[in-house]
């Protein structure tokens, strides 16, 4: 990147003016070093220019002369302290002199601030404190977030003002030495109202902070499903659900529907039936809902859409739209698919929600996805965008980090001199078979020489799976649920438990389509040593990692190939 810093400074001395510049410092210039050396400049000039009596000269925008700031400048002097007129003035850059008029209109400090406080006693010279800036617009600096892992342990980040989400996600990934594969996400939690949402990728985090409350926090986790509706927006939008599919009675194609979500020249438009919790009570009914670029509608006869027939419930401009995660428990709601629109400038009060459920999975997201779509716009698709884009651009300097999550797994066969792809899955698994016999023979043969590993083959088996991310242990069904859906809902999303009907045996968690379901994983006793089965013992491993490899590879009896672990990291 290349820097470019030019001062300029005016003196007026009686009525000639002196106009002192310094030329354009190259490319890679040590810019601390400039300034200190500019400012040693000034010093001497500025002994030589003390004792005469002059005006300062006005702002500069452009070249020209800004009679607008001079205006101001003369106002203020009545409420700032007086400095030698002689004294150099900065010319400051265009967007910072914005970002000061910003600041000053919503502020009590005067109307224009000392540009140069170092000029006048520290008593006398206004300071800008994060308490005088008006409330979600944090002003340039560090500040302290406190973000929370899945086991409740937080871990605090000293972070700048300007810091996106992505980008503290990528220093926690750092931080916490996981593979950065673009699916990591941060949530912002409310415990009290059971809510939480996900931070868009180019949120500043500092500003989210400001709108919470203080029992509410940070959580890293993995989201899978955060841009899952570009690759197929099919699944995400189905047709009895977009309104001008309904209107032409034609079948969406992918591309021509992103593109009228995307583009603000068209107008889609999301209807359906919504469950509305009554504002101030504890009921619930069933209205026909419309969700446009403007708002959220319901309609207060049928399924009308006469202006005259609209009420708008919700803006999108100034809201955020949040999961609830203890509808039934905490809200009554009739459904578990529940979903609220949250004002930014609220207290955070239930009165402040507009509190809404879906009959399902699907109507949720298809909600929520055109919330967000409707909102953001083409920011999304370039949130989208930028890490493939750094991902082609590293590749030209560096090997990647393989993650079984995007990168599809291959069967391999290095028999012969050279190595080939195994394509027949028949092949496949009788190569996945012979490897796990050798393998289990050398550790036999291992342990009758005399191993120096005091853990058996059969105890082996039974516990090297303890340490992947994708076994996540003794937990209930219920958990099983919860941690797939905070995690996407993505085809291919998966986790492997132990049984709590058999304790011998193991649960293998699987969503496809927006449903769960689960897969009873039962060991086999053959030639005294112990395998493990998906299908009754037709297919048969030595342990789960290799059961989890081969259905990475094949579909087998599963409705789809295992593809995205549920993955819990501790900060």
């Amino acid at each position: 990147m290349t820097f470019s810093l030019i001062f300029f400074f005016a003196y007026v001395l009686n009525t000639d003016s002196v106009m002192c510049s310094f030329p354009l410092p190259e490319d890679d210039v040590d810019l601390e070093a400039l300034v200190n050396d500019m400012n040693s400049s000034l010093e001497s000039l500025y002994s030589t220019c003390s004792g005469q009596q002059t005006e300062s000269t006005p702002l500069i925008h452009s070249g020209q002369t800004s009679h607008h700031h001079h205006h101001h400048h003369h106002h203020a002097q009545h409420n700032q302290p007086r400095f030698r007129r002689s004294q150099p003035v900065h010319i400051l850059a265009v967007r910072r002199l914005q970002e000061e008029e910003q600041q000053l209109r919503t502020s009590s400090l005067p109307a224009i601030p000392n540009p140069f406080p170092e000029l006048c006693s520290p008593a006398s010279s206004p300071v800008l404190s994060p308490g005088s800036l008006p409330p979600g617009e944090p002003s340039a600096g560090t500040y302290i977030v406190k973000i929370f892992s899945e086991d409740g342990i937080g871990k605090v980040v000293e972070i700048p003002a300007d810091m996106t989400a992505r980008d503290l996600c990528q220093l926690l990934v750092y931080k916490s030495h996981c593979v950065d594969d673009n699916s990591w996400a941060l949530v912002e939690h409310h415990p009290l109202l059971g809510l939480e949402r996900y931070l868009e990728d180019h949120e500043q985090v500092v500003q989210v902070q400001t709108s919470m409350t203080s029992d509410s926090r940070f959580l890293f986790r993995k989201n899978y499903a955060k841009y899952e509706f570009f690759r197929t927006p099919l699944t995400f939008f189905p047709e009895h659900m977009v309104a001008w599919c309904q209107e032409t009675n034609r079948t969406i194609p992918p591309s021509q529907l992103l593109k009228n979500f995307l583009a603000t020249s068209s107008y889609p438009e999301i209807q359906g039936h919504l469950y509305v919790k009554d504002v101030g009570r504890k009921s619930w009914k069933k209205v026909y809902m419309f969700l446009r670029r403007s708002g959220l509608y319901c309609s207060t006869k049928g399924t009308s859409k006469e202006p005259r027939h609209l009420q708008l419930l919700a803006d999108l401009e100034d809201s955020n739209i949040f999961t609830v995660i203890t509808g039934k428990k905490q809200h009554g709601a009739p459904t578990d698919y529940g979903f609220c629109i949250k004002p930014n400038k609220g207290r955070g009060e239930l009165k402040d929600l507009r509190m809404l459920c879906a009959e399902d999975e699907q109507g949720r997201t298809c909600w929520m996805t055109a919330f967000r779509l409707f909102k953001y716009g083409i920011v999304l698709y370039q949130n989208y965008k930028i890490p493939q884009q750094r991902k082609t651009l590293l590749s030209h300097f560096s090997a990647p980090v393989r993650s079984v999550s995007e990168n599809s797994l291959v069967a391999m066969d290095f028999s012969g001199r050279i190595g080939r792809v195994i394509d027949n899955p028949v092949e496949a698994q009788s190569a996945a078979m012979e490897e796990g016999h050798a393998w289990r023979k050398r550790s036999q043969r291992m342990n009758i020489l005399g191993s120096h590993s005091p853990l058996h083959h059969s105890s082996i088996s039974s516990v090297i799976h303890i340490a992947q991310l994708w076994f996540h242990g003794r937990i209930t069904r219920e958990e099983s649920h919860r941690i797939i859906h905070q995690q996407g809902q993505v085809d291919g999303l998966f986790l492997l438990r132990v049984s709590q009907s058999n304790p011998k045996a193991f649960v293998l968690t699987l969503c496809h389509h927006q449903k769960i379901k689960h897969f009873q994983i039962l060991p086999c006793e053959e030639d005294g040593q112990v395998f493990f089965s998906l299908d009754d013992g037709a297919t048969k491993f030595t342990d789960l990692i290799q059961l989890v490899e081969f259905y990475q590879l094949n579909r087998g009896v599963l409705p789809c190939k295992l593809k995205h672990p549920c993955t819990v990291v501790a900060l």
